[in-house]
């Protein structure tokens, strides 16, 4: 019998291993999307649970290498939270970074260790805070002065002592987009340095008897391609350390240095060896520590982005192709920023594909459009697809793994897609397709 041979992408298109074309059409982990499309329907996120997995074990196999015993990776649950991907991530030895109650229920409900559960956010209420610690988190991110101290009278209460990280600010710009950006000066997480405010900070964390003040967070972005953000903000924690030890006694047993590095969206992304990179800043650190006099503290890292992104597409089908002539093309398809808001938020850019035409030219430039009731519904502009593009053809965006999902809403009570992970050559539903009694579902 003879097999059907698969051809890579166009090399200035191909942004992934797991990306490929069989007889005019996209497949994805190995699979025809177009088949996946009639089986599932549209929107569809698809999510391939073997490459998640995959960059899972880059960056825990990179951490066992390069840092000391008990260094952690988190995965920043905000760019997909469902119960599947936290059940994936636990298995593959990870901890989770959470945000909020409604990821640490998620983490819960999916039977991850709690333990392994650090809680983030720049205003914890009180009834988060209380459910956190009913839930068994293991470790609160304080962000700031009055939080600590409802931390520990919520821990006072209880009469138990609770591990927390302090967030500091390093004062790095990542050179990311702003809205993404977390570690400058000007920046509503976590307490500066650059101001003096940071120290104080820390000697209230010491003097509260319910907390046990494990370390020190900072965070400056989850896009991080330039060669020195985490090297920066290496240097400007360490030599925090420094001074706190010398001012307070106190070495901190981890440093969270936040974030992830970038992934590549188009092609003029630059290729990022992460354990390269892991190796570089571990080299760094331990000079640091050399020169500083320090011992090297247990490292951990919150990527996200760099887990489920280019694990992740979204199927669409075309609805209408509109040229204003002398103008302008716009392909209409059936989801839109109601399922993936960053180009609207940021400007972020996509890689798209006509699926079902790979092997077409992509001749017609066009503004790639969703059908909400909103001028800025786009979901890429100026996109190139063959001419032929017509009512009924599958668009693949891709690299749509993280926070498409997580920051789906119900605008114009358009329906969620369903979440459909890909697996050695299988698929099934991880979060089933919103329905229109889901829609109505808490109306009263």
């Amino acid at each position: 019998m003879m097999i059907p041979q698969t051809t890579p992408l166009r090399p200035e298109t191909a942004l992934c291993s797991n990306l490929d074309r069989r007889d005019g059409h996209l497949r994805f982990a190995g699979q025809d999307t177009i088949e996946l499309a009639k089986t599932y329907g549209t929107p569809l996120y698809l999510m391939d649970e073997d490459r998640v997995r995959y960059n899972c074990r880059l960056y825990r196999e990179a951490f066992s290498t390069c840092f000391p015993e008990g260094s952690q990776v988190l995965y920043a649950s905000k760019a997909a939270a469902f119960q599947q991907m936290c059940r994936i991530v636990g298995d593959e030895g990870l901890g989770l970074d959470v945000v909020s109650s409604g990821e640490i229920h998620t983490a819960k409900t999916a039977g991850f260790p709690m333990a392994r559960v650090y809680y983030h956010g720049n205003n914890k209420t009180d009834e988060d805070i209380a459910y956190a610690m009913d839930a068994g988190v293991g470790c609160f991110v304080a962000d700031g002065t009055e939080e600590l101290l409802a931390l520990e009278s919520e821990a006072a209460r209880r009469g138990v002592r609770q591990k927390v990280l302090l967030r500091i600010t390093p004062g790095i710009d990542p050179h990311t987009y702003a809205a993404v950006s977390t570690g400058q000066v000007d920046s509503k997480f976590g307490v500066s340095i650059e101001t003096g405010q940071a120290e104080p900070f820390v000697r209230l964390a010491l003097d509260q008897p319910h907390l046990n003040v494990a370390g020190f967070h900072c965070h400056v972005g989850s896009q991080v391609f330039w060669e020195d953000v985490f090297e920066r903000s290496v240097m400007v924690m360490m030599a925090f350390i420094r001074t706190v030890f010398d001012h307070c006694g106190y070495l901190p047993e981890e440093l969270d240095l936040g974030g992830g590095y970038g992934v590549r969206y188009v092609e003029n992304d630059p290729e990022i060896d992460i354990p390269r990179k892991i190796a570089d800043l571990a080299e760094m650190l331990y000079a640091i520590a050399k020169r500083l006099d320090l011992p090297v503290p247990k490292i951990l890292m919150e990527p996200g982005r760099s887990i489920v992104a280019d694990a992740g597409m979204t199927l669409y089908t075309v609805g209408s192709v509109k040229e204003i002539t002398g103008y302008k093309r716009y392909v209409s398809v059936d989801g839109g920023m109601s399922d993936n808001p960053r180009y609207a938020l940021y400007g972020s850019q996509y890689t798209c594909f006509n699926a079902g035409r790979m092997d077409e030219p992509a001749d017609m430039r066009c503004d790639l459009v969703g059908r909400c009731c909103e001028s800025g519904d786009v979901i890429q502009p100026d996109v190139p697809f063959p001419a032929a593009t017509r009512r009924g053809d599958v668009i693949a965006v891709c690299t749509t793994g993280a926070y498409n999902f997580s920051m789906a809403s119900g605008y114009n009570r358009m329906l969620r897609p369903p979440v459909v992970m890909l697996r050695g050559g299988g698929s099934y539903v991880a979060v089933a397709r919103e329905t229109l009694d889901d829609i109505v579902r808490l109306d009263r």
